[in-house]
This record gives structure tokens, C-alpha cells and sequence, in this order.
């Protein structure tokens, strides 16, 4: 029993000279101590977290630098777009201004007479029975009541129906209440136009009084027939569809406008033009409109002859 205590001590005893031997060894090759290398050891775990820490945060620290770098960046070419897009709007803008100011010179150049005033929208009312818009210019610029209004195009607006220094009231072409007389211009037969709002289509013109003999195609164009308010040969819309009355003796056509409402801004008030009364005279008409003279029509003025066509 000695014996063997007796080796086993002297095993310890030559490991731990041996490892004295190797650390010295190995303390001579390094340059570190003992117990450098012992606090070397302890330490390498916590040295190895705090790197990693301080990895994390220069990634967040370039990360959130990044993403102020492209958040600025963004704004900016946000910016870019909207002011791209707003001169894009502008020149939209400008172009159809050119468009409409070309209209104009070619209506004062085929109808001399004409005298103008020009404005542009700034309200919109429809409702089930009426159709009314409001200009920015009124008697101010020599506009009055009973004065027509007219796109650049030759096509009918409307009827001047109130005045302020500043503003008109429109009522348009649309309204139920207001009667225009008219002509098919490539047959000839005359009619009254109308709002189709008491058709519940307010979206077209209702033409009544043709004959039941007419012959009514689609896409006829219809223009005014001419009186002290309303000039000869304006446009007034196109057929979309015909029919008989309730009497069925008389023919009805429905027409869609000229003018596109939706996208109309600007038009022009006729203040002065003239006009060709009874007996081929010329008077001014537009300082002082009165009620056209034109008289509504009958099947006994209107032509006839012919085979009645629907429109399909």
C-alpha cells in the first residue's frame, strides 16, 4: 500500500515538473508570464463578446447612417418628380391654351362680326332639373344677361342668365329649361333643342317637332337655325338616337353635345355680332337680344318627303 502511494506520488511529481517545464518553455517563447497567460485565458471570452458588441453597433451606426443617406436621398427625387410632374401640368396647361387661342383666331377670322369676351370657369351646378356655370368675368367686361356663350369650336355653351361685376351665371344647353332653336344641317329639318333632364338622360339634348316623315341618321350634326341671340350655323351636338313623340305624328331625336362639359375651362361670351333678319337686312344683335324670331316649327314649314329611318 505504501508502495503504490509511493508511485502515484511520484507520477504527480513528474507531471507537474513537466508542465512547470513547458509553461517556462513556453512563457520564454511568448514573452508572457505565467500569470498573463492565466488572465489571458480568463479574459479571451469577455474580450471576444465585447468585439462582437462593438461589431453590432458599428454596422447599426452604418446602417442608420445609410438609411439617412437614402431617406434624404428620396425625399430629394421625390421632389424631382413633383416638380417634373407639375411641368408636365403646365405645359398640359399651355398646350391646350395654345389649342383654344388657334380655335379663336380661326372663329375671328370666319366670323368677323363676332365680338368676344373670353372666361374662364370657376363653378359647376347640375342637379336632376338644371345645368349652370359661373365664369370670372361679368358686366364688368360688357357681359350681360341673354348674351350667348360659345366655345372656341363654334359650339353652343349657353345663356347668360345672371350678371355680377365680376362673374356670369351660365345656364348651359343641358338645362330642361332653356330651348334653342336648331337645324340637322344636312337635311335641313328644324327642331327645338332641349336639356334631356325630364328624359332622365341628362347627359343629352332632346330635339323635338320633326316630322314623322324625317329622316334622321346617326352622327347628324345639329347646329342653331339663327336668331338675335343665338348666330346662324353654331354647334349644337350630334344624334345618338330618334324616335316618335307620344302623339305619334311628330319625330324626336336625341342629341349628345358638341361641348365636352367635363373638360371644359374656358369660354366665350358673344357680346355683339350680326345677325340677317326678314327681308335680308343686317342689324347687330348681342347688345340688346331679344326673343329669337325665329317661330317654332310645325310639320307645315318643315320639309318633308322621304323614308323614316331609326337610328341605330
Amino acid at each position: 500500500m505504501r508502495h503504490l502511494f509511493s508511485t502515484r506520488l511520484r507520477v504527480v511529481l513528474i507531471l507537474a515538473v513537466l508542465l512547470t517545464a513547458g509553461l517556462a518553455i513556453l512563457s520564454n517563447a511568448t514573452g508572457h508570464t505565467l500569470p498573463d497567460m492565466l488572465a489571458e485565458g480568463f479574459l479571451s471570452p469577455f474580450r471576444y463578446g465585447a468585439q462582437a458588441l462593438t461589431n453590432s453597433a458599428e454596422q447599426f451606426y452604418s446602417y442608420m447612417f445609410n438609411y439617412e443617406t437614402l431617406a434624404a436621398e428620396n425625399e430629394a427625387l421625390k421632389a424631382q418628380i413633383a416638380e417634373m410632374e407639375s411641368d408636365a401640368r403646365q405645359a398640359d396647361s399651355y398646350q391646350r391654351e395654345n389649342q383654344r387661342l388657334r380655335n379663336l383666331l380661326d372663329l375671328s377670322t370666319t366670323r368677323e362680326d363676332f365680338k368676344l369676351v373670353d372666361g374662364y370657369i370657376i363653378a359647376k351646378s347640375s342637379t336632376d332639373w338644371s345645368s349652370t356655370i359661373t365664369i370670372n368675368k361679368g358686366s364688368n367686361a360688357g357681359i350681360k344677361e341673354d348674351m350667348c356663350a360659345v366655345t372656341a369650336n363654334h359650339e353652343v355653351v349657353g345663356l347668360v342668365t345672371e350678371v355680377g361685376p365680376d362673374y356670369a351665371v351660365i345656364k348651359t344647353i343641358l338645362d330642361s329649361s332653356l330651348e334653342v332653336s336648331a337645324t340637322i344641317a344636312s337635311s335641313g329639318y328644324s327642331g327645338m333643342v332641349k336639356g334631356g333632364y325630364t328624359d332622365g338622360r341628362k347627359d343629352l339634348m332632346r330635339m323635338d317637332y320633326l316630322p314623322s316623315s324625317a329622316i334622321i341618321r346617326n352622327n347628324d350634326q345639329v347646329v342653331t337655325s339663327g336668331s338675335t341671340v343665338y348666330p346662324r350655323d353654331l354647334i349644337m351636338g350630334y344624334v345618338v338616337d330618334a324616335g316618335f313623340d307620344d302623339t305619334g305624328v311628330a319625330k324626336f331625336a336625341m342629341l349628345v353635345p358638341a361641348v365636352d362639359f367635363g373638360r371644359l375651362e374656358q369660354i366665350f361670351v358673344l357680346t355683339s355680332y350680326t345677325t340677317t333678319v326678314v327681308g335680308g337686312n343686317s342689324a347687330a344683335a348681342g347688345e340688346a337680344p331679344v326673343a329669337p324670331t325665329v317661330p317654332a316649327p310645325t310639320e307645315s314649314n318643315l320639309p318633308t318627303g322621304g323614308v323614316v329611318v331609326g337610328v341605330g
